[in-house]
């Protein structure tokens, strides 16, 4: 059994809300085939795509474009046709969509933001993040920069799971260590919780959910509740709201880990 049909649920969950963000589809170190599984793993009401779905910075250079990315788009158009609504937030490594924001395609909508009412009555914005990062906005060369210098952690991040997947262990992400490790990847990260949560008291909203620095986390900053989607590159993670309006974060590495414990079990009572 592989690590990725160990980490989908046994049955398929009805939850109110999905929200996933930066896949960067048509990148090597997109992991297509574990977002695939989780999408059939549940049947949400609503999914947001909180930008960078599809890395148009990647794909200018050269088409990288496998048959798991192509699965990952089929499955969302049809859980499309069979009533999910499906809500585009871009980003901006596909900020090339932004030209036609507002665009209505039967239950798919493409749009700059959003605002997501929950069950329980909270006002959360609903934008990928990339407004509130001054070195995407004001600094694009340096921005450039630094997703080479990504990609050579994400390489290495590859070549350690490869050989971690054929010993048998669970997927872990180098990259997202490091940058928790690195004084100054903190730091930014803070930086950015706090512009966007001033944005939000400011609208007088409750909440935000974001992608765009691959860090998820559910925290308060001050007034405001934070939700980071994370991503499907290194953390492999999602937000899910359930029915009462409580909002879970989603790990692969903490499913894996379940799910052969609970196999594990299951041997032993054989």
């Amino acid at each position: 059994m592989t690590h990725a049909e160990l980490a989908r649920p046994t049955r398929k969950q009805r939850v109110r809300t999905l929200w996933i963000s930066d896949v960067h589809l048509g990148t090597r170190d997109c992991q297509a085939e574990h977002l695939s599984q989780f999408l059939k793993g549940y049947q949400a009401d609503r999914i947001y795509l909180v930008g960078d779905i599809i890395d148009g910075w990647k794909l200018r250079g050269g088409i990288y474009w496998p048959q798991a990315h192509t699965n990952v788009i089929r499955r969302l158009l049809t859980l499309s046709k069979r009533g999910t609504e499906v809500i585009y937030v871009t980003g901006n490594h596909d900020e090339f969509l932004r030209r036609y924001s507002k665009l209505i395609l039967g239950n798919i909508q493409l749009v700059d933001e959003a605002e997501h009412l929950t069950a329980d009555g909270r006002r959360l914005l609903v934008i990928h993040g990339d407004q509130f990062d001054v070195i995407t906005r004001y600094h694009r060369w340096l921005a450039f920069l630094g997703d080479r210098a990504y990609e050579f952690t994400l390489v290495l991040n590859r070549w350690l799971n490869q050989w971690r997947a054929r010993y048998g262990y669970g997927y872990w992400s180098l990259s997202a260590y490091l940058k928790h490790k690195v004084k100054g990847a903190v730091n930014f990260i803070s930086d950015f919780e706090d512009a966007i949560a001033h944005e939000c008291i400011r609208r007088g909203l409750h909440g935000v959910v974001c992608g765009h620095i691959h860090h998820a986390e559910i925290r308060q900053v001050g007034e405001v509740q934070y939700l980071n989607c994370g991503d499907w590159v290194e953390s492999c993670t999602a937000l899910i709201e359930h029915w009462d309006g409580q909002i879970e974060l989603y790990r692969l590495a903490d499913a894996q880990a379940r799910e052969a414990e609970r196999l594990a079990a299951l041997r032993e009572t054989a």
